[in-house]
């Protein structure tokens, strides 16, 4: 049912529903499909219902041997009753169901009374079936004859029988004998894994652990009962409505599995409860033994499930070995490939954002709408993929992303592609928090991750332009860049072409001869004005003939196979979790099913370039983003520099950590501090390199100081780096002599420098990334920041990866011959490679990281000296020579070298080498940074900047 505040654009979705829909020829395929069932068919139960598919496979026989029976003592009258064991087998599956003597007997009278209504309806229409049934006595032959059967021939008696019933194509698909069978259209899914089992029971309302959906008490007022068809997997367990095919709960098996039975777990008499971190489900059977029954079956078909228990760094998965995976440094070349899966999609398509902008092109320049997200998404809408996004709902007096307009623009195109929100902030009283993940799963097979969102202001490459001031768009045409790319990442080769030429939409763009890379609202400097007005996103919001974009840089990662399986597993969670949340009790939003690990080996196609590893998914989780508490992404960064023996490379939007148990809690940077005080115990070479924006990304005006919330964040991630006493370089300090600590740890950011308008422009290159790479052998990638927000669990919702290589090639360390991971020594000599100019300047060695020409000559000589050409070609800010207001204002009327001499700042721009530029320790050290107790940003709770 629709809720009563719900828009009346929603209402009108919901009324023009059609995506449960089969077509004729979709509803002949899968009925003739002898092999398998297709796991689409999951989101179509009503139609196959309705379309009168037979839940077994078509031409497939079923066989059934009764092996065993079972004598048990019982209240009745009969006192001694026989439970026979039959084991069943139909294509690649086989199971077991429970019968006792009198089932086949209800059996059999069903059938025959089907055979008696038979006579009373037209004769034509059901020629076939009266003939199938014609020799069905009403009698069912008794186990009794005239002489006495042995115990030992009565298994082989009903055996013959029930296989003689399983041979009639009427009767083994008759709806009777499918529930004797225990059969459903979900049976023989083989993406759902083995056949587990199925059968009616009762099951009693409430039991969540969600806040705010139950009353009274599952045993008071709100207690209901409700008749059910279960059906248990090896990962999950789902309750439907039988006659409509609409399933109603799903729920994921977790460490918190707890099956017992009996009242006084149940409160009632024969019981199941069936525990998990999210809900306590209690479901009634008919008998004891029935209830054992099913306590033994979830038990033994979970256990071999990944997920009862959790593994290394207490994440929900373990480490997936000879994983294929690929790594993404910027968005050219990871929305590329985004694109070309997305076009791959045959089921599903899975997508998580924190921002999610329809209107994104993921191939660049773009010269028509053909790789564009929304239409990429309505295209396959329309080919019958189930397209779902959660997108997280923001607070819209803090946050202008806009997220009800891009649900409204997603699901306006197709009844395929359904769109959740989350959190509802009121009922779930989560204001602070966000889920701040970025994921995209196809099939549930392969997936990327990372810190990319698909909106505006994410796609760039390595050359990390300032200025855009291509052609604009002239000309509408239905064209568009094809799938390949240049190094770039810019499309080189033509879409297919459209049929016919169809009239330009009113607010599209004319695309046909443009070549800029960044169209309207994508072309952005959030230091000048941040973005607004973005349902309008065609529209510039600065000029960018006079304002130069600030250039954005992140990491991101594609998985196949189990660690893919992994990343829809949480999706799914979430996705359910919400459904629930949101009090979606009707089917337009559909239960997710997660696909079995024993399929996901069977990959439907690859990402070109990946290379094999053992991956581990990592989440930050919580009761009100997912349900389940987990902070395995801070164990796992905190484990990974603990043990590094060499060096590790961060690269993230904040560096705001070293606890002090009062406003930040996360010991990342204390994990740095104990490693570098060992080596320097030691004496051993090792090395920290951090890359961080150099200023925080937030609207302000910086040679007025930035603003409160630039500020704020300057005064956290310099308490982590050098002020105070639990800063790093603080403690550093006290255990070490004089500059001792710079041979340890180098602290940078990145800066660019370009031509708007025949003027000279510089901008900083801003880092996004949320990456850590250790010793050439290990890195993580993921969308959690280094601080509380991100690493607590309790906080921001976040998903990363750790990336293990598994093979070694030759390399050098220390100027010593070295055995590096294949995988993450690309990795890292791609990002040092872009940072310090290498591929320009044949001079910059990058082999071996930890050596000291490598560490002074070029990585802190580099830094040091694009700084101070920087500072004294622009004079920008922030700056090591700015350390107070007064110093700040005096600083802003004194022009620099691009001004008092052109030419001689041209040469000496030429010097420049690489991004990469130390970070201003010293900027507005004299003042206290935090905001004022009265201003608006002084009233926020310090948790929402930490």
């Amino acid at each position: 049912m629709a809720s009563p505040g719900e828009p009346s654009s929603m209402r009108w979705l919901r009324s023009q529903d059609c995506s449960k829909q089969l077509s004729e020829e979709q509803l002949e395929s899968i009925k003739n499909n002898s092999e398998l069932r297709p796991f689409l068919a999951i989101h179509y139960l009503p139609a196959l219902k309705e379309g009168d598919v037979p839940p077994l496979l078509h031409c497939n026989p079923i066989t059934c041997k009764v092996d065993n029976t079972e004598r048990y003592t019982t209240r009745s009258k009969v006192r001694v009753c026989t439970l026979y064991t039959v084991k069943l087998s139909h294509g690649d599956f086989t199971w077991t169901v429970k019968r006792k003597y009198k089932h086949f007997q209800e059996l059999h009278r069903d059938l025959y009374k089907h055979k008696m209504m038979l006579q009373f309806l037209p004769l034509g229409r059901f020629a076939i079936q009266r003939q199938q049934l014609e020799n069905m006595t009403e009698e069912m032959p008794t186990l009794h004859g005239t002489e006495r059967r042995r115990a030992s021939s009565k298994p082989k008696y009903l055996e013959d029988y029930l296989n003689g019933l399983l041979e009639n194509a009427f009767c083994k698909n008759y709806h009777g004998m499918l529930e004797f069978l225990a059969v459903s259209q979900l049976s023989f899914v083989k993406d759902l894994g083995l056949k587990g089992l199925e059968g009616f029971i009762q099951k009693r309302s409430g039991g969540h652990r969600i806040q705010g959906l139950n009353c009274i008490g599952h045993h008071q007022v709100c207690v209901r009962w409700s008749r059910r068809w279960l059906v248990v997997k090896d990962s999950f367990l789902l309750y439907m409505k039988r006659d409509s095919g609409v399933i109603s709960f799903v729920l994921l098996f977790d460490p918190e599995l707890r099956v017992n039975v009996g009242r006084s777990y149940t409160e009632t008499q024969h019981g199941v409860c069936i525990e998990t971190f999210t809900r306590q489900l209690v479901i009634k059977c008919n008998t004891y033994r029935q209830a054992q029954w099913w306590s033994h079956e979830i038990k033994r078909l979970s256990e071999a499930s990944d997920f009862l228990q959790l593994h290394r760094f207490q994440s929900f998965a373990p480490p997936r070995p000879n994983t294929l995976t690929k790594w993404y440094v910027n968005g050219s070349h990871y929305f590329s490939d985004v694109a070309d899966a997305l076009e791959q999609a045959k089921e599903e398509i899975f997508i998580t954002d924190w921002w999610l902008s329809p209107e994104v092109f993921l191939k660049r320049p773009a010269t028509g709408d053909y790789w564009r997200l929304d239409t990429i998404l309505k295209r396959k809408a329309e080919q019958g993929v189930k397209v779902c996004v959660l997108l997280y709902k923001e607070v819209e007096l803090a946050l202008a992303i806009n997220s009800g307009y891009s649900k409204r623009t997603l699901m306006s195109l197709h009844p395929n592609i359904k769109v959740m929100r989350h959190p509802d902030h009121v009922a779930s009283v989560v204001f602070l928090w966000a889920h701040h993940e970025k994921m995209v799963a196809i099939d549930q097979s392969v997936a990327f991750m990372g810190g990319l969102d698909l909106c505006f202001g994410r796609w760039d490459d390595r050359c990390y332009r300032l200025t855009d001031l291509h052609s604009p768009p002239v000309a509408y045409d239905t064209t568009d860049g094809g799938p390949e790319t240049d190094a770039d990442g810019t499309d080189e080769s033509a879409a297919p072409l459209a049929e016919e030429s169809e009239p330009v939409p009113e607010g599209e763009l004319n695309l046909k001869n443009n070549t800029r890379y960044w169209l309207g609202k994508d072309y952005s400097n959030f230091y000048k004005k941040d973005w607004t007005q973005l349902d309008c996103p065609f529209d510039d919001h600065i000029d960018r003939s006079q304002v130069p974009r600030v250039p954005w840089r992140d990491l991101a990662a594609a998985h196949h196979g189990k660690a893919a399986r992994d990343l829809a597993r949480h999706f799914i969670q979430r996705w359910n979790f919400t459904k629930i949340f949101n009090k979606h009790n009707d089917d337009f939003y559909p239960y997710l099913l997660p696909k079995s690990h024993i399929t996901a080996e069977s990959l439907p196609f690859t990402v070109p370039g990946s290379g094999n590893a053992s991956v581990q998914v990592l989440r930050s989780t919580d009761r009100w983003s997912v349900g389940t508490c987990e902070c395995s992404i801070m164990n796992a960064y905190v484990d990974t520099i603990k043990n590094s023996q060499h060096y590790i490379y961060i690269e993230n939007q904040f560096f705001i950590s070293c606890a002090d148990r009062k406003s930040v809690h996360n010991g990342i940077g204390d994990a740095i501090v104990e490693r570098i005080l060992r080596a320097h115990k030691e004496q051993k070479k090792y090395r920290v390199f951090v890359v961080v924006p150099i200023l925080p990304g937030f609207e302000g005006d910086i040679t007025q100081g930035g603003g409160n919330s630039i500020q704020t964040i300057l005064h956290f991630t310099y308490r982590t780096m050098n002020r105070g006493e639990c800063s790093i370089l603080h403690r550093l300090k006290e255990q070490m002599q004089k500059g001792e600590w710079t041979e340890y740890i180098s602290l940078c950011g990145l800066r660019k420098h370009d031509m708007l308008c025949q003027s000279p422009v510089t901008e900083l290159v801003y880092v996004h990334s949320k990456a850590l790479i250790a010793d050439d052998r290990r890195y993580i990638i993921g969308s959690a920041n280094i601080n509380d927000r991100s690493m607590l669990g309790s906080r921001d919702s976040e998903l990363a990866i750790l990336v293990e290589d598994e093979e070694r090639v030759p390399s050098v360390m220390n100027g010593e011959e070295y055995e590096a991971g294949p995988l993450t020594l690309a990795l890292r000599k791609e990002c040092f490679r872009v940072l310090l100019g290498a591929e320009s300047d044949p001079s910059v060695v990058i082999d071996d990281p930890v050596s000291d020409e490598f560490f002074y000559a070029m990585w802190n000589s580099i830094a040091r000296e694009n700084a101070a050409i920087f500072e004294k070609v622009f004079r920008c800010l922030p700056s090591d020579s700015i350390r107070s207001m007064a110093a700040l204002s005096a600083h802003v009327t004194t022009g620099g070298m691009i001004e008092t001499d052109p030419e001689a700042a041209a040469e000496e721009l030429k010097a420049i080498r690489g991004i990469l530029v130390h970070f201003p320790l010293h900027f507005l050290c004299d003042e206290y940074l935090l905001p004022p107790l009265n201003s608006k940003e002084g009233i926020v709770p310090v948790e929402v900047w930490t």
